[in-house]
């Protein structure tokens, strides 16, 4: 059953990999993963798991040029014509034959007989021993091939004729051909490009005014605990302001998502069964933050094993070990109504980003129909002892600066105290510093791998 939305009524993994029948279950698919651990599963196993199941909404919506920017096309754009469209001058200065280049003469001595500029051609005949003015991207008039730059000529007093070193130039040289940048035919942008500002020009320079884009995901998400108020009520004796929804939302908008905010769920089964089940009618994913530890009140875990489908709970993973990733269904069993896949988070500030930069990111690009890259990761020399513990995969917050004098290379100072619950460390830094899986202590002056937050946070 599809909705609207262009939801279906049950998840199955992305295409191109092995669909699992329809009531398969995400546990019983993830043990079929390598190093499958539920207590304290590896970063890269669940990284695979949770792409397996991102399967990408189907809902495609035409919209004008001007509204595709971060948008993820549906369908490859196609060029209708050659870019450029006609041979024209990469720069100013005079258009010629290469045969008088072939004269065995150390000079080469031409008569200008027009003139040519952009939007304005030169339609008449150039001869062997003749040459036209060119201005940038004027078309190459009919009998010429090269153009030979202003700056390398010698014009005659009276501005009839001009000089230039034979050697100076080759043939052919300086004349950009139609269809050269781009040929007509030829596959302009691929489907699952998320539209940057030079595709909106370079589409607009094809004449395209309008393109097919996949519906933006839509993502719910709330925080949990009796503890959170929101922006403008007062703070009680142990309560604190819920940050991370601010944080989600922000992330979320970066990725050009569709939001809803559910707000703060206090920690009652019913209220938290209302919250999940509501957004999983209304979202194509929902994501929490707490609730999802080991503590007395923490019963999102229990609710799920009602009308959800879990596989895993922990990741051998720090900041971030509680991360919880499964499917969730607005009737009251698995299978029934609709689902959406399923994140819940840590409570603490900077766990929220972490996880939500080295799990949830690729999966709702996934299911936005994009290609996504992976993250770029650049080797740094580590200005102090970093403490690792080997069998998990860290995310520490460092100041990353290149090396005076040495284009290229980098160094990287933690920025002191790696708790999860210091969100200052995220503002302070920009950078993660990634330890694997298998690393332990980081001895000064050792490299490790950092992943800038520029163009990321």
């Amino acid at each position: 059953m599809k909705s609207r939305s262009g939801r279906t009524a049950a998840a199955a993994p992305a295409s191109g990999r092995d669909v699992q029948p329809l009531m398969t279950t995400l546990n019983e698919f993830s043990r079929c993963v390598a190093q499958y651990d539920p207590h304290a599963l590896p970063v890269s196993a669940a990284q695979s798991i949770v792409r397996q199941w991102a399967a990408p909404v189907t809902a495609v919506e035409r919209v004008p040029l001007r509204d595709a920017l971060d948008r993820v096309l549906a369908a490859d754009i196609i060029s209708p014509i050659d870019v450029p469209s006609h041979d024209n001058s990469a720069m100013d200065g005079y258009a010629f034959n290469c045969a008088a280049l072939a004269a065995n003469e150390s000079t080469v001595d031409l008569t200008i007989v027009g003139k040519a500029l952009a939007g304005h051609p030169f339609a008449g005949h150039v001869g062997t021993t003749q040459c036209v003015r060119v201005m940038t991207g004027a078309c190459m008039p009919a009998d010429c091939d090269t153009v030979v730059p202003q700056e390398l000529v010698e014009r005659s007093a009276d501005s009839t004729s001009i000089r230039f070193a034979a050697n100076a130039v080759r043939a052919g040289a300086n004349r950009r051909r139609a269809g050269e940048d781009l040929a007509r035919g030829h596959a302009a942008l691929r489907a699952g490009r998320i539209m940057r500002a030079s595709d909106l020009g370079l589409l607009a320079s094809l004449g395209i005014g309008e393109v097919n884009v996949r519906r933006r995901l839509r993502v719910a998400f709330f925080s949990t605990g009796d503890e959170l108020r929101s922006l403008g009520e007062p703070l009680d004796q142990g309560s604190v302001y819920d940050s991370n929804r601010y944080t989600l939302f922000a992330m979320l908008r970066r990725l050009n998502m569709d939001t809803l905010d559910l707000g703060v769920v206090r920690d009652e089964p019913a209220a938290l069964e209302a919250a999940l089940r509501s957004a999983a009618a209304s979202a194509d994913v929902v994501l929490t933050s707490g609730g999802v530890s080991v503590g007395e009140a923490d019963f999102t875990k229990q609710l799920l094993q009602t009308f959800g489908d879990v596989a895993f709970w922990s990741l051998a993973m720090r900041p971030g070990r509680p991360l919880a990733f499964g499917r969730v269904w607005s009737g009251d069993h698995p299978g029934l109504g609709l689902p959406a896949l399923f994140f819940g988070l840590p409570g603490n500030p900077v766990a929220v980003m972490v996880t939500f930069y080295q799990i949830v990111r690729e999966a709702l690009l996934l299911m936005s129909g994009a290609t996504p890259q992976a993250l770029p990761l650049l080797r740094a020399a580590s200005r102090q002892i970093i403490r690792k513990r080997a069998g998990r995969t860290e995310y520490q917050r460092g100041v990353a600066e290149q090396v005076l004098g040495a284009p290229g290379q980098w160094h990287v100072t933690p920025t002191g105290s790696q708790s999860s619950g210091v969100l200052s460390s995220m503002s302070e830094a920009n950078c993660f510093i990634v330890l694997g899986h298998d690393e332990a202590d980081i001895a000064e002056g050792e490299h490790v791998d950092i992943m800038l937050f520029d163009g990321l946070i």
